[in-house]
């Protein structure tokens, strides 16, 4: 019984047409064969999966063809069959990564010069090139330069930058490239329909993105993926390839966002209990964060994010969001993570990611200290800010006769606030005489609230709250309250207002009860200007 042939294997292609997304290279190639322009040492280039070992074992076989058809292996004639079924011997593959030696080059420069014993040329592809020594690459430089008319080289190699100069300019290079998310989709559709299984166009985007530009990868998910269903979701290729998810990642940026460090981690926690690896969440947010950089600064209608319509339309959203600077100051913070996490505790190092994103005042590092400045420069945009009246009377009437001084003339207190001419809710006030006004039914408000709002009785759990005039003072220590109540909705605030009149007999107005503590605690000065700036917002 023959053992299973994973797909990326099966599906192989065995001529220079059947190569998909390297035209570039499939094109010259061809070209160089059907006018018999063959030269002696060629440098294939390029990220993992794209086709580099494929094409040279194509060459290999279309320069001993015996019957080439414009460039291509005919795969009909018997050297073609032997090579294809590795039976013959002239045609060496050397993993250079285990044969890296001198010793392993001063061999081979001694096998290169006995004929071929079956095919025309006797080729030696080298994988991996990279990783020769020092030495061995000089065993080899002669060789490669006047090497004997039957031989021919094929280097392949995934890190081009290590390889001497020497090496290089010997050698015919040809770099190839991603390939498309498209042209991956398509093969994927083909090679399923072959196999007699489905995959819906959102999963078959998804693989391709996972794949990162690589064929074989791409196929590989596919196999995976088809050994657990005969129709590949979406779905399918998030739990094969324990992944986060769309939703997952939407909701965590809106967390990090809200400075929601709390839900953030809830969340982080659940993502591991479902055996979600954090170093690929790390690496999937991270890649989200960049499509919300791309969704964020190109316009163009053809964005380089691949996904499917539903999750594009949801990126732009969230985007919108989110200032530029903060986006780049996350996903500094996100790459050296990255770093950091290489070794030690991948859970507890995500968890401090999360935390510095969601509270970048705890940390010291510049990153952190770029975001919580990002974050005060968006804000700052939409401040009121005084102006020096025109000359010309403004079309609304004026509350006042007198002639308004210059702004820099106007003289502002520490703790004076200018709200907006109409507030859509009162400004924060806050007082510390309020102690002989405590509300001592304050529970029975918290009664009403579970009931009508359970969402801001939780977060007022434990709260205690005065009353100081006509304004209704809360003391809540849950750091929730504050972002809930400055929100632009205002169920929240009419909650807590009803709740009160109906225990209370009377409408207040809220704000927040701030006790002076006797002991000084470290001035932070971003701190101080982020409270101001939360009073001018509003």
């Amino acid at each position: 019984m023959l053992s299973y042939q994973a797909l990326y294997r099966k599906y192989r292609p065995q001529t220079f047409s059947d190569v998909y997304g390297q035209d570039h290279i499939t094109k010259t190639l061809k070209s160089e064969l059907a006018s018999k322009k063959t030269v002696h040492a060629y440098l294939f280039t390029g990220t993992r999966g794209t086709g580099k070992t494929t094409c040279a074992k194509i060459l290999a076989k279309a320069i001993n063809c015996l019957n080439s058809i414009d460039g291509d292996p005919c795969c009909e004639c018997e050297m073609c069959k032997a090579i294809a079924n590795n039976e013959v011997t002239d045609i060496c593959e050397i993993d250079a990564a285990s044969n890296n030696g001198v010793d392993d080059i001063r061999t081979l420069r001694e096998q290169v010069n006995f004929s071929p014993a079956s095919a025309k040329y006797r080729v030696y592809i080298i994988d991996e090139v990279h990783m020769l020594s020092s030495s061995a690459f000089n065993a080899l430089l002669k060789t490669l330069e006047e090497p004997p008319e039957h031989v021919v080289f094929i280097l392949a190699t995934t890190e081009v930058h290590k390889l001497p100069a020497t090496i290089l300019s010997r050698c015919q290079r040809f770099d190839f490239k991603r390939i498309d998310p498209d042209v991956i989709g398509d093969r994927i559709r083909y090679i399923a329909d072959k196999e007699g299984f489905t995959v819906t166009d959102d999963a078959a985007a998804l693989i391709a993105s996972t794949a990162d530009g690589g064929m074989r990868d791409a196929l590989s998910v596919l196999d995976l993926c088809a050994s657990v269903s005969k129709e590949i979701t979406e779905d399918t290729v998030v739990k094969v390839c324990a992944m986060a998810g769309n939703e997952y990642l939407l909701n965590l940026a809106d967390y990090i966002k809200a400075r929601d460090c709390e839900s953030a981690l809830l969340l982080l926690n659940e993502l591991h209990n479902s055996s979600v690896d954090m170093l690929r969440l790390l690496s999937e947010l991270t890649h989200h964060y960049r499509d919300l950089m791309i969704a964020k600064t190109v316009k163009d209608k053809q964005l380089p994010i691949v996904c499917s319509t539903k999750k594009l339309a949801l990126i732009k959203e969230q985007a919108e969001k989110y200032d530029i600077r903060e986006i780049l100051s996350i996903l500094e913070v996100l790459q050296n993570a990255a770093v950091k996490m290489q070794g030690g505790n991948h859970r507890t190092e995500m968890e401090m990611t999360i935390i510095r994103l969601c509270k970048p005042q705890l940390a010291n590092d510049y990153s952190s200290l770029e975001l919580r400045i990002s974050a005060l420069e968006s804000s700052t945009a939409s401040v009121n800010i005084i102006q020096k009246p025109k000359a010309k009377a403004p079309e609304k009437p004026t509350v006042t006769e007198e002639k308004m001084p210059e702004p820099e003339e106007i003289p502002i207190p520490e703790e004076e606030y200018i709200p907006k001419e109409e507030p859509n809710f009162e400004p924060y006030e806050t007082s510390s005489n309020a102690e002989d006004g405590e509300v001592h039914k304050w529970d029975d408000i918290l009664c009403i609230l579970r009931k009508n709002s359970p969402i801001i009785a939780g977060v007022l759990q434990g709260s205690k709250a005065y009353i100081e005039g006509d304004r209704l003072l809360i003391d809540a220590k849950n750091e929730q309250f504050r972002s809930l109540i400055n929100s632009n909705n205002t169920t929240y605030r009419e909650s807590i207002r009803k709740a009160a009149a109906e225990v209370l007999g009377k409408t207040y107005k809220l704000g927040p009860y701030n006790k002076k503590s006797e002991e000084t605690a470290e001035y932070d000065p971003l701190n101080d200007f982020e409270k101001k700036l939360e009073f001018l917002q509003k």
